[in-house]
């Protein structure tokens, strides 16, 4: 979406391009920060903590320590669990501040003295101060994708010192020493004992879980979906031991230009996440029509991985965590729309704190009767609850008793 520039000159960041966020203000926010680094290959700073390891060339990445030149507390710098009420400027902002020294590692040899010092760091639940040397000076390039937070700057590492001490929380420093204890029983652990997900995604990429032979690093991307796909099938068991509800009940959820709809019907365990996109949106950039897409399970779950991505089981790990939390079991459909406000892919982690945010709420509709779910869509959603019945699979099989025409009659 290209922004008329007298148009910005008019708005000043009052929103008037309909985008969820401003460009301008957010690149002069982390152009401030960087203007201290650009000529620089040093960087003194203090990691949230974070770190990169990348995928291409598997398997042979990249892998380093992430930090901004401000020193202080900037875990919010790398905290999605605290994100869900900022401005995407502002997220933007620190995402952007964060410089990545990287050296290229074997995935399946993790001991190395650069990553030893990086894992110390991650390891940790407070900000350390660092001073990083690079090979050369950071180019100011951002990238973005579906899976992972922006990703700032980063420049091949020469050198990196710990200078503050790192606070290792000791389900932490357990997981970490306990070379017997597989990976998956290490992520149940840490997150029973309320280490927040990300904290643990960030630990699990660089290979500081599971038994001691087996240990390697794991690319970001893909650690994010390894936990958020972990602990999907852990609250799983308890939650199938619940009775279902004994009701339907509809959630809402509106964040920068998103719109979550979360439906739990009464009966067995079932799931369904489904997306929208409207034409100017992230991954609907230049299409004339709204583009719907999703993926299901029954009972006995998947056997492939979902084609939607890792939303999937980012959006499953909140309904389940609600479900647990009420001690219910339920068929869950979780729907998303996105308007062209919303032209950036942040990473999943926005959809599984907005669903969390979303279930954290009271239910905006109860009741038995489905046909009253489709005056909610139709009066709530852009899209109506036609084209969100006639997309989703296990709406279909709810009502495969009677005809589909019949729900989007009015009553």
């Amino acid at each position: 979406m290209r922004v008329d520039p007298s148009l910005c000159v008019l708005c000043r960041g009052r929103g008037l391009c309909g985008l969820s966020y401003c460009p301008i203000i957010a690149s002069s926010l982390a152009s401030f920060k960087l203007r201290q680094v650009k000529a620089s290959r040093v960087i003194e700073g203090s990691t949230p903590p974070a770190v990169f390891v990348g995928r291409f060339g598997y398997p042979y990445v990249r892998a380093g320590p992430s930090a901004p030149p401000v020193v202080g507390d900037t875990t919010i710098y790398d905290y999605p669990e605290e994100w869900s009420n900022l401005k995407i400027e502002n997220i933007l902002e620190y995402r952007w501040s964060l410089v990545t020294g990287y050296k290229v590692f074997d995935v399946r040899k993790p001991e190395d003295r650069v990553l030893d010092e990086t894992r110390l760091l991650v390891l940790s639940n407070r900000p350390v101060d660092v001073r990083v040397v690079l090979e050369k000076p950071p180019k100011p390039i951002i990238t973005f994708n579906e899976y992972e937070p922006p990703q700032g700057p980063r420049s091949p590492l020469e050198s990196i010192r710990i200078i503050g001490n790192p606070t290792i929380p000791r389900p932490m420093e357990k997981a970490y020493y306990d070379v017997d204890l597989p990976a998956k029983d290490a992520v149940v652990y840490l997150y029973e004992s309320n280490i927040p997900v990300s904290h643990i995604q960030k630990a699990f990429s660089l290979g500081s879980f599971g038994i001691k032979i087996q240990r390697k690093l794991v690319p970001t991307r893909w650690s994010i979906t390894a936990v958020d796909s972990l602990l999907c099938r852990y609250i799983l068991k308890e939650v199938k031991t619940y009775n279902p509800l004994n009701e339907i009940q509809v959630y809402e959820h509106r964040v920068h230009d998103n719109l979550f709809i979360g439906i739990l019907y009464p009966s067995k365990w079932s799931y369904e996440w489904m997306e929208a996109w409207w034409p100017g949106s992230t991954w609907n950039p230049s299409g004339l029509n709204v583009v719907v897409e999703g993926d299901y399970e029954d009972y006995f779950g998947r056997t492939t991985y979902p084609g939607i991505g890792g939303c999937y089981y980012a959006s499953m790990l909140a309904a389940l965590e609600h479900l647990r939390r009420i001690k219910k079991q339920a068929t869950a459909i979780l729907m998303r729309e996105i308007y062209p406000g919303f032209n950036l892919p942040i990473g999943v982690w926005f959809v599984r704190e907005s669903c969390r945010q979303m279930f954290r709420k009271d239910p905006v509709l109860k009741t038995n009767d489905l046909r009253e779910v489709c005056e909610y869509l139709n009066r709530n959603t852009k899209l109506g609850c036609h084209k969100w019945f006639n997309s989703s699979k296990l709406l279909k099989r709810l009502t495969s008793n009677r005809k589909i025409e019949e729900y989007f009659k009015k009553k």
